[in-house]
């Protein structure tokens, strides 16, 4: 066990710095750490047999058997809790943090993402998972699409494969939500129940007063390319109305479509085009009056989700239209049903959650049925949509739903978006996706904002930039 924890620790302690290739030679770790716990980490714990693995219940959730009797959640909001205490057949809740499921007390440790708080908690509590004591050790916990390969390059992420989850448990899910997920050697370390293509979110009351129409097809034609969409907001500043909230309204649409990594393979800094491209674009709208300069998630982003706010678009997928952009507060746009969604200028992806199982659990059988019943059981994930707006990772669910000429969303007015969206979610391509994506996306609009404000020229911006990430990333070579 403490030559496991010595190749665990390094495997974070390298992931957490992101110098993956100073790491040594993974596969060999890998190896050795097999050999001191073969037994343990594909059952997940010293006392778990396979036919512990396999026992269900007839309503296929988890017979508790030999494992554990607490199963620790790690999150960092609320989103995936209120999906297992709704759709996962069998918990029962206890209080705000505590469930039970059978005789197992589910516990939900909770710290927000705020300053990196969430990874800091997880990262610690990671690093002292082999010692921990058998109620006290991590059995899930969730990642995000910008950090997921810290995670998913590790030992730390168990193998769906050895919990039992097979390629034909996954065959329904988006090919984009399995590469998120997938390591450096090919193998799959977590599972979602969503996927979250992304579109053009309209005010149909701003598009009604400027284009006459506030129909999806119709306003497509408003905002089919970049060009489309820059003329536009032209139109909409001549009626008083924002075309963004904020300049930074647009950067993930062209993050998402560059054609290259921000690392490159010898470690070099490098800044696609279309991110040049953005900037410009940015500079060009704020320059116009056609947006403010500030932060995604601040008041004045937030200040459009009201019609006195006189904005007329975000770009987000589902999760953001109902999650996040105050749906349920009574006056404000989306409570209305005064949204629409369109395709917009380009196609993209925002976020995700990933489900990962902590290797070292003692809850392995639970843990796999939690992950099948809420990522794979197309019924399941079908009542999640109907009920939560997610889009969810499950091609069946989506066209059963996409079909359903009774179905709509609230705050989209009744509109029906998951056939648009579904068709998004299979061009996703990741392949320029790397593990500094977190850190260089988000000092590159910090750098920008003094440009943005006509404070500094665009090359002393870049530079900004550049001494930032080379803080952020010592060991980074940048030019």
């Amino acid at each position: 066990m403490k030559k496991f924890k010595k190749v665990l620790a390094l495997s974070l302690a390298c992931a957490m710095a992101l110098s993956f290739t100073a790491c040594g030679d993974k596969e060999e770790s890998t190896t050795e750490a097999q050999k001191d716990t073969e037994a343990t980490t594909a059952a997940g714990g010293d006392d778990t047999t396979a036919e512990d693995t396999e026992a269900t219940t007839e309503g296929g959730n988890v017979a508790a058997g030999d494992e554990g009797k607490v199963l620790n959640v790690y999150v960092w909001n609320e989103e995936f809790k209120e999906r297992v205490e709704e759709f996962y057949a069998g918990y029962e809740k206890t209080d705000a943090t505590h469930g039970k499921i059978g005789d197992v007390t589910v516990n939900w440790v909770i710290t927000p993402n705020e300053n990196n708080a969430y990874q800091d908690n997880l990262d610690a509590a990671l690093l002292a998972q082999a010692d921990a004591a058998v109620d006290d050790k991590i059995d899930i916990f969730l990642v995000e699409a910008d950090y997921a390969l810290k995670y998913v390059d590790t030992d730390y992420t168990m193998p769906v494969k050895d919990l039992g989850i097979t390629d034909a448990d996954l065959s329904e899910q988006y090919q984009y939500t399995k590469d998120v997920m997938t390591d450096s050697n090919g193998v799959l370390k977590g599972v979602s129940w969503q996927g979250c293509p992304a579109g053009l979110v309209y005010n149909r009351e701003i598009a009604k007063d400027v284009w006459g129409t506030d129909d999806p097809a119709e306003v497509q034609e408003h905002v089919k390319d970049w060009d489309s969409f820059y003329a536009a907001g032209e139109e909409m500043k001549a009626k008083g109305y924002l075309l963004t909230s904020t300049v930074n309204d647009t950067y993930r649409v062209y993050s998402n479509n560059v054609s290259s990594k921000w690392v490159t393979d010898d470690m070099k800094l490098n800044i696609d085009p279309n991110i040049e491209k953005w900037a410009k674009d940015a500079k060009a709208m704020v320059d116009n009056g056609y947006t403010n300069v500030a932060d995604l998630w601040s008041d004045t982003w937030k200040a459009g989700f009201f019609p006195e706010g006189k904005c007329f678009s975000y770009f987000g997928p589902m999760w953001m239209i109902d999650f996040s952009m105050s749906a349920d507060e009574e006056g404000s746009v989306g409570y209305n049903g005064g949204w629409g969604l369109a395709t917009g200028p380009q196609g993209f992806f925002w976020g995700g959650t990933w489900v990962c199982a902590a290797t070292g659990t003692d809850n392995p059988t639970l843990v796999a049925d939690i992950m099948k019943q809420l990522t794979t059981n197309a019924d399941v994930m079908t009542d999640i949509s109907k009920k939560k707006s997610d889009f969810v990772n499950n091609k069946t669910a989506m066209a059963t739903i996409a079909a359903d000429t009774s179905f709509g969303s609230k705050p989209l007015g009744g509109q029906n978006p998951y056939g648009m969206l579904a068709e998004g979610a299979d061009k996703i391509d990741l392949s320029t996706i790397s593990a500094y994506d977190q850190g260089c996306n988000e000092e590159f609009q910090k750098a920008m904002t003094d440009y943005f404000n006509g404070n500094i020229g665009y090359d002393e911006a870049i530079d900004t930039f550049k001494t930032a990430v080379s803080e952020k990333y010592p060991a980074l070579i940048i030019e």
